[in-house]
């Protein structure tokens, strides 16, 4: 057994945490500045969680607004984790959104979107910048072409997934928020905007 919290709730959605693994090191991160917290739930993990680990802790499905993947990780890490449960949520009638820094197709080397697009409702995206100068100093992407490659995710999932949410943060310095709301729109996302220092 693991002391580590797979399953949390805010308001009326169920949140998922299924990898303390990620693709930036965005220094506006709690995790950076050493806290995994949010509200009064600890996220450090102690390893990655499976689906069949994930599954037994949905609880009643029909009873939660939406289960939202989402802790101090990136999702699509652990994609298979993600799709199972993802699928099992939606064949039971649930919602399902996946918090992401859009990173999913830069890791994979393959397009994940036909995979997650029949059990996803909802992507909500952290672009955060609107230049690959103000992405590389405030994310530091541990993969090349990061920001050229969020962009293009964002703009592949327009079409295949219901909601998409992409959101910057104002307070970063050097980052034009205006910028970033004229290219979410353009490309038929749906614009989300962040205050620095405000988390769930």
């Amino acid at each position: 057994m693991t002391s580590s919290t797979l399953v949390y709730d805010i308001r009326n959605s169920r949140y998922l945490n299924i990898t303390g693994r990620c693709t930036l090191r965005c220094q506006f991160c709690p995790k950076h500045n050493g806290s995994k917290q949010v509200h009064e739930y600890q996220l450090a993990l102690d390893h990655q969680p499976t689906a069949e680990e994930i599954i037994p802790l949905l609880g009643d499905i029909k009873t939660f607004d939406e289960y939202v993947f989402c802790g101090y990780g990136e999702p699509t890490l652990n994609l298979a984790t993600l799709v199972t449960v993802a699928k099992k949520i939606k064949q039971d009638g649930g919602r399902v959104r996946v918090n992401t820094d859009g990173l999913g197709n830069v890791f994979h080397r393959r397009n994940i979107l036909p995979e997650l697009a029949p059990w996803v409702d909802s992507l909500s995206i952290s672009l955060n910048a609107d230049s690959e100068a103000a992405y590389l100093r405030h994310c530091q992407p541990k993969l090349k072409n990061s920001f050229s490659g969020v962009k293009a995710f964002i703009q592949l999932a327009v079409p295949l997934i219901d909601t998409v949410q992409v959101s910057a943060i104002d307070g970063l310095e050097g980052v034009n928020i205006e910028a970033c709301r004229v290219w979410v729109e353009q490309s038929g996302a749906q614009f989300k905007y962040r205050k620095l220092g405000v988390i769930g």
